[in-house]
Parts: C-alpha cells; structure tokens; sequence
C-alpha cells in the first residue's frame, strides 16, 4: 500500500492547485504519495475531471482501471459514506511536474455503475470490461460491457470480498493431475 500524505497549500502540487480550482467541491480529497497524486472525485465529477486532465492538463496516457473492494475496511468505509468500492483510473502525462496521478470514485453497491471513458481513451475498452468482470462495476456507455477474463455463464464476479476464496465449485470442473503438475 502506498503511503500518503495529506497535502498542505504551500506544498501544493500544481495539478491539485488546477484540480480545485476547476472542481472543488466536487473533490472528495486529495493527497500526494511517493509515486504521484491521489484524488478522489465525487460520481458526478468523474467524466468531466478526467475530460479536463486529458484535453487540458495533458494526461494522455491511461495506464490501468481496477477497482478495489473496502468491504472490510470501516474506515475506509466510513470516510466515503460506506461506499463499497473504489474505481481507480491511473493516468500519466509526459509533460509537467507530476506525472503519475490516481483518481479514484467511490461506487456503492446500490448504483454500481460509472461512466465509461472510451470517448476518450479507447484502450479503456478491455480495462473497463476487465473491472466489470471482476467486480461488477458496470460502465455506462460501453460499447461491450461483457466478460472478458471469466467465460459468460460465470455466476460472479470472484474478485470481490464476498466471494468464496476457494471458489463455489469451479475448481471441481478440472482435472488436476498431482503428479504432472
């Protein structure tokens, strides 16, 4: 895990400074880590912020989109107004001071949708098909929000905190040989 801290005004990065600005309240936080900068958006903000640091701020790059369950983490939990999820979009510009940004939206079990970024980055197509696969994050938008990893009659999403950890039977369809293994 990544460690962060809480970024002060004087020590503010410049990206953050344009991030404020343009959103404000629409930022639920903000920090700078070891490897770049964290922010955390509100739903409706998520489009337009990563619109603005693609067109304006020159974050070209996606780099990944995932997820992350906080099921079992309660302070997690609690600072984002029990929202399960987290989608994380990571993003990289070639110019500036900061190259390496997270943004992460809060997603709640009962509205387990985002919008989805393909207009903009059209390598976001498998990634976000990806999270869908694995977590159930459905993205508004997509052209083809299937499975991509798991095959289509798979009942789940198995890298959620709630799914068995050996499965709910799957491994029984294989026949694992002990000795040619």
């Amino acid at each position: 895990m990544t460690e962060e801290k809480v970024i002060t005004e004087d020590t503010t990065p410049l990206v953050i400074q344009q991030l404020r600005d343009k959103f404000g309240d629409g930022l639920l936080s903000d920090a700078e880590a070891k490897d770049g900068v964290v922010v955390v958006v509100k739903k409706d903000n998520l489009y337009p912020l990563l619109e603005y640091l693609k067109t304006d701020l020159a974050y070209s790059m996606l780099v990944d989109i995932t997820a992350v369950d906080n099921s079992n983490l309660e302070e997690e939990l609690i600072k984002y107004d029990y929202a399960r999820f987290m989608v994380v979009y990571h993003l990289y510009t070639f110019e500036g001071e900061t190259p390496r940004l997270r943004v992460k939206v809060p997603v709640n079990d009962q509205n387990l949708n985002v919008p989805s970024v393909i207009n903009l980055w059209k390598g976001a197509n498998w990634l976000e098909r990806e999270t869908y696969d694995m977590f159930g994050i459905e993205f508004d938008g997509h052209p083809n929000l299937t499975r991509i990893l798991m095959p289509n009659e798979f009942d789940g999403h198995p890298l959620r905190k709630d799914y068995p950890l050996r499965g709910r039977g799957e491994r029984e369809r294989f026949n694992f040989d002990k000795q040619n293994a």
